[in-house]
């Protein structure tokens, strides 16, 4: 199974790219998702991060308001990171499951990672090709606003905690430009898409 981390930052057009790989027939597992499931009242991460915030951050059904967490730890990095701690080996947890099962089923299919920080976690090594989607911070900006309803404040804030893009795109064993049409990432997703089904893929059929 070839493993293939797909990463930009936010608002970057990775999760459209993301989800054409998938339409193309990649197994796509996206971070956010499984961070948004292990989060969920009951899973993995609930109690923990409960207790470490406190019932302020919880809606009225209990479950958390992530919007109430993030005013809070995008506020704060010491406080991002240790909700980072918590999330983040629960959701690789998951990840890692995932990929098992598809590799049992498909030795030779390919796997990508959605996530939006593989470079600055250093995980990106983990996987045999890393794509980048990137475009311009302005864009960035407009594109969240409008998304998430944030103000601009907000959204530079989140960006403020990432490595801007011109940074990741150095380790990028293939860069997406996000920044034009739809119809050009696609083309240029279509042509990543044919250049990892090339590749050798370790296959192992006693998978």
């Amino acid at each position: 199974m070839l493993r293939v981390g797909l990463t930009g930052g936010y608002a970057s057009g990775k999760s459209f790219v993301g989800r054409a790989l998938g339409e193309m027939g990649c197994l796509l597992i996206q971070a956010d998702e499984l961070g948004h499931k292990v989060m969920a009242k009951g899973a993995e991460a609930y109690d923990a991060i409960v207790a470490e915030f406190g019932a302020g951050i919880l809606s009225a059904d209990g479950s958390i308001d992530r919007h109430k967490l993030g005013a809070i730890v995008f506020a704060n990095p010491e406080r991002l990171e240790t909700l980072s701690a918590i999330v983040h080996p629960r959701v690789r947890a998951r990840g890692r499951r995932i990929e098992e099962a598809f590799a049992a089923r498909e030795p030779c299919g390919v796997c990508v990672t959605e996530a939006a920080i593989l470079v600055e976690t250093g995980s990106f090594r983990e996987y045999d090709r890393l794509i980048v989607a990137s475009c311009t911070e302005e864009q960035q900006v407009e594109r969240a606003v409008l998304r998430d309803h944030l103000t601009r404040e907000e959204v530079l804030n989140r960006l403020r905690r990432q490595m801007p893009l011109e940074q990741k795109v150095k380790y990028a064993h293939y860069v997406i430009d996000t920044s034009q049409t739809k119809e050009h990432t696609l083309d240029q997703t279509r042509m990543v898409y044919a250049s990892l089904r090339s590749l050798e893929q370790p296959c192992d059929s006693e998978l």
